[in-house]
């Protein structure tokens, strides 16, 4: 052996010795000087995460008065992938044994009853099992959302809690944990603006319509709940749990606290909102035999939403809780008159008289009529002659003579507005988008999302040639079962009823109802039933409130907004959320604007304008116009639905607002609709709401 070798030899063996005595060395510090620590550990053989709910942000009027509250309770959940045997979709109509035997238990600590009823399953396909009401309970939300924990009971004791940990092997599956509550001290004040919130859904989870949020979450489902839940919802936080094999709790390792969500000031005057909804009921009960309305009261400069309230209303804490399917159909079925829609926004139909000044623009700007040119109305309006010609005429067949367009809006004569439809038409073929009217209407946000910080808002129709032609195309596919219309059996389609074959929608005797013909073109017709709100054209409360809004500040069509600030708890403010830009400013000569709001100013506040019964003598300068739009529902028949919309200008105050009112089935608008904005304009300028007065002005 060479010295160089020998040196190898001893260098590698030096590196070996090292290395056993390392192994040495650890294999003795395992054994003896932490066996009795990894003992221990390996009697727990799970870690839990138990989520921590955030407390949800509050939502604030524009004084910082508490629209929606969050309050902590401790809550009584199923998780049911923990139960003793797992429940899914597969199980949910027969529990197991011992699944049923914890249930029991269970509803002897809250004192439920155990006796088995019908269940009825939410989600289609399911049968109607016999359950008792826990087990009720887990099925109807597992049939909905599979991946959600199930809430039996909200505000428990804390001695509920205490009882349940400390008997984990009589409870599996079973957990209490806080939770944070939405409470409304206002109980239905703006109940269709501020939302509802619940677990999000599979689909919603799948689609990542909630970024962030996670199984089981509780997320804002409707309204301003939905729209700001980003900022509403705060940040979940999570407690570890070992568990040992025997499924019992044996300390917490790691604990990530919640994060609060932030609040929503939002632009809503709570004491306004309560005098509009007041109002509107009470001319719902006496002009609309319960049918239903909305009112919404804005600043007409910037957009910012005063109140909106649609009629009938709810108490959204019913969802902050378990409810039956025998009370959510008494409150929200087929004949609760649809509570949860805000007809605000997300209803729709013909404004009657109302569309006047829109039409007044279109026909000035376009050179269709001229600011002192007079129309003598004799109390017929005809166009065509001999066996073609048609006539229609003033509500109560009135002639109110030679009339100028500030006369004409002053006594709402249709007469005259029929003649600016029809001057205002044009052809169909060189025209599809239509003439004046369209352009003009449409630049005022008809038929158009009016882009308010609500999800859901309706755009409504604006009439024309191309519209109509679509139409028609419909109507044809449907009576003939082709196209969209054809025959289906779910996965193939057919032009002919074969067995197992079926339409949507069904086909109708005398048609599909999409188009009153199959074939019926765009006449001068249409647009003068366009011209006094008629017809085919279809108009929320909103978008009219937006399009009185641009006659009052002199064009500018506004962004409405509800939310103002997003605020941390001691009401620093963090961001703000509006009111938005406006959306464009539309160039009408401000002779034209002037003429028209003179109107409108003699409309609500002279001898013999349509509303002047009732906003005469108010106060403030008060522009309005009365409407009152017939409806044709399906099975026939006549319905007069009312409408107002008026304004107070900046100019005549330092307090601007403008108010829309909307009454179904309320007959006039100076009878139904009329009474309402003058309580909300008392309310605004005076401190108080006066004496409900009726019209009787017959405006059409």
């Amino acid at each position: 052996m060479t010295p160089q070798l020998a040196l190898r030899v001893a260098v590698v063996g030096s590196i070996v010795l090292a290395l056993f005595a390392i192994l040495f060395f650890r294999l003795w510090f395992l054994q003896v000087l932490s066996g009795t620590q990894y003992v221990q550990a390996a009697q727990v053989n799970r870690v839990r995460d138990v989520a921590i709910p955030a407390q949800r942000g509050e939502i604030l009027d524009r004084t910082g008065k508490v629209l929606v509250s969050s309050t902590k309770a401790l809550a009584v959940q199923i998780i049911p992938t923990d139960l003793p045997v797992k429940m899914s979709l597969t199980n949910i109509h027969h529990p197991p044994k011992r699944d049923d035997a914890v249930f029991a238990r269970l509803a002897h600590v809250l004192h439920f009853k155990t006796k088995v009823k019908r269940c009825t399953i939410y989600a289609p396909n399911h049968r109607h099992p016999y359950l008792s009401p826990i087990a009720c309970l887990v099925a109807q939300q597992l049939s909905l959302n599979p991946f959600a924990d199930v809430t039996v009971k909200s505000k428990v004791s804390k001695y509920v809690q205490y009882y349940i940990a400390e008997r984990q092997n009589d409870y599996q599956g079973i957990q209490v944990q806080q939770t944070s509550i939405p409470g409304y001290p206002g109980r239905t004040l703006a109940a269709q603006v501020l939302g509802t919130v619940g677990q999000i859904s599979r689909k919603e989870l799948k689609a990542g319509t909630y970024p962030g949020a996670r199984q089981g979450e509780v997320v804002g489902q409707t309204g301003l709940e939905a729209q700001y839940d980003q900022y509403l919802r705060g940040t979940d936080g999570k407690q570890q749990i070992d568990i040992d094999a025997q499924g019992l709790p044996t300390g917490r390792s790691k604990t990530i606290p919640p994060v609060a969500g932030h609040s929503l000031q939002t632009s809503l005057d709570s004491q306004l909102q309560r005098v509009g909804q007041n109002s509107l009921a009470q001319s719902v009960q006496e002009n609309g035999g319960g049918a239903g309305g909305a009112f919404v009261a804005m600043n007409p400069v910037n957009g910012e939403i005063y109140a909106m309230g649609s009629n009938p209303s709810f108490d959204p804490s019913v969802f902050t809780g378990q409810i039956t399917q025998k009370a959510y159909d008494e409150k929200f079925g087929a004949n609760s008159g649809d509570p949860l829609l805000n007809r605000a926004i997300q209803s729709v139909g013909p404004t009657g008289s109302n569309y006047k000044p829109i039409t007044a623009v279109a026909a000035l700007e376009s050179g269709k009529w001229g600011l002192n040119q007079v129309f003598d109305d004799t109390g017929k309006y005809c166009v065509g002659s001999g066996a073609a010609q048609q006539c229609r005429q003033n509500s109560g067949g009135a002639a109110y003579g030679p009339v100028n367009i500030v006369q004409a809006i002053k006594v709402s004569d249709d007469n005259f507005f029929y003649n600016l439809g029809v001057r205002t038409n044009a052809n169909p073929v060189q025209f599809p988008n239509g003439g004046p009217l369209q352009q003009w209407s449409r630049a005022f946000g008809i038929g158009r999302n009016p882009g308010i910080d609500l999800p859901g808002a309706e755009s409504g129709t604006l009439p024309d040639p191309r519209w109509r032609n679509e139409r028609n195309k419909l109507e044809y596919e449907c009576d003939t079962a082709t196209g969209a219309y054809r025959y289906t059996n779910g996965t193939k389609n057919s032009a002919k009823k074969l067995p197992g074959y079926r339409r949507s929608p069904k086909h109708a005797a005398g048609g599909c109802g999409i188009a009153d013909g199959t074939d019926r073109p765009w006449t001068e017709g249409d647009n003068e039933s366009l011209a006094v709100g008629q017809g085919d054209v279809q108009v929320s409360p909103l978008q009219l409130a937006i399009a009185y809004s641009a006659v009052a500040n002199g064009g500018t069509i506004v962004t409405p907004h509800i939310g103002l600030n997003i605020e941390n708890a001691d009401g620093t403010v963090l961001q703000k959320v509006g009111p938005e830009p406006p959306k464009r400013h539309l160039n009408i000569n401000s002779v034209y604007l002037d003429a028209i709001r003179q109107g409108l100013r003699e409309a609500a506040s002279e001898p013999g304008g349509t509303s002047d019964d009732v906003m005469g003598n108010f106060p403030e300068q008060v522009y309005g116009k009365t409407g009152t739009a017939q409806y044709f529902p399906i099975g026939g028949g006549e319905e007069d639905y009312a409408w107002y919309s008026c304004f107070v200008p900046a100019t005549a105050t330092s307090k601007p607002i403008e108010v829309t009112v909307w009454v179904e089935k309320g007959g006039f608008g100076d009878v139904a609709a009329a009474p309402v904005a003058r309580q909300i304009l008392s309310q605004w300028f005076l401190g108080k709401p006066g004496p409900f007065k009726e019209g009787s002005s017959p405006d059409q």
